[in-house]
């Protein structure tokens, strides 16, 4: 997944299917310059960490 890409969905009210390491997550936000994503598993939200973006799967 691209940044931009990335922040747009973190935007979103509603939810979009995005996977890390093959696990649902919600991203809650996004560095651009960094190019990473705050993110944590839709089934544990208090596991959150930063990922590399271009590590994030849609779809």
């Amino acid at each position: 997944m691209n940044v931009n890409r990335a922040k747009e969905i973190s935007q979103l009210g509603d939810m979009v299917n995005v996977t890390y390491q093959n696990e649902g997550i919600y991203i809650q936000s996004v560095d651009e310059e960094l190019g990473s994503a705050r993110i944590y598993p839709l089934n544990n939200p208090q596991a959150e960490k930063s990922v590399p973006v271009d590590h994030l799967i849609e779809g």
